[in-house]
């Protein structure tokens, strides 16, 4: 079993990640000093069961009521794959999807494309943005360095699919997809990230913003010691947590 951070709730968390697709805990990717789910496990898992004490989240997206991990968003169709967003956060208001990234923005990109269900007109007509911006990855026209914006793209349609369905327990709410990201000044093998990539990542975030302002999926973007930042001006049990998430996965 994975080494967890003290006081979470590891049979919640490993329920949650047990479920997902390409089970990380089986293939041992949890286990690795690189392992960005390991991070989104130990860190979100400590409020599956006390949602209650996350402190306000920012954006005036308010506080939580239910933290998820390992959310399925469902698409308007049956069969094929459906994105797994790494934590669900429900409001008084919103549905919030978190996207979260380690290491990842910092590597060679993997190939990340999609099908032809993808051109079905089931997304709305306030998803311009983000529907561009899947046309311009299809085509090649547009690409972003150190930004997977195929996996946002989906999560976004994801996220709008999920708070449209008939009946369902977010019915109604207002999609928010939060991109969670650390900036690391180096790998855990000692190499340098480089200042470089690191402004290129932030310049990738900002181009996607700008190209899906408005839409009906909002986007917010934020980084990961900003989050910690966050819970470490909590109560005394949420900063404590904050400090081991710090100490373990740190600098983050």
């Amino acid at each position: 079993m994975p080494e967890f951070l003290p006081d979470l709730p590891v049979d919640l968390i490993l329920a949650a990640l047990g479920q997902v697709p390409g089970n990380e805990l089986k293939t041992g990717k949890f286990d690795s000093p690189d392992s960005s789910s390991a991070l989104v496990a130990n860190g979100f898992g400590w409020f599956l069961n006390r949602a209650d004490m996350m402190p306000m989240l920012p954006s005036g997206l308010g506080r939580a009521k239910t933290v998820t991990l390992a959310a399925e968003m469902r698409y308007p169709w049956a069969g094929g794959k459906h994105p797994w967003l790494d934590v669900e956060i429900v409001t008084d208001r919103y549905l919030i999807g978190v996207v979260s990234t380690r290491f990842e923005p910092f590597r060679p990109a993997k190939k990340n494309e999609f099908s032809e269900n993808y051109d079905r007109k089931v997304w709305g007509e306030k998803m311009e943005g983000y529907t561009r911006l899947r046309r311009t990855h299809a085509n090649g026209a547009r690409r972003f360095a150190h930004l997977d914006d195929a996996q946002l793209v989906k999560s976004a349609y994801g996220l709008r699919s999920e708070v449209h369905r008939a009946e369902g327990k977010n019915r109604g709410l207002k999609p928010v997809l939060m991109y969670l990201y650390a900036e690391p000044e180096a790998f855990s093998n000692g190499r340098a990230v480089g200042q470089d990539k690191l402004e290129a990542h932030q310049a990738d975030i900002a181009m996607f913003a700008q190209a899906v302002e408005g839409d009906e999926v909002g986007f917010v973007p934020m980084a990961w010691s900003d989050m910690l930042a966050l819970w470490g001006r909590g109560k005394m049990p949420v900063a404590e947590h904050a400090r081991r998430v710090e100490e373990r996965f740190g600098p983050l």
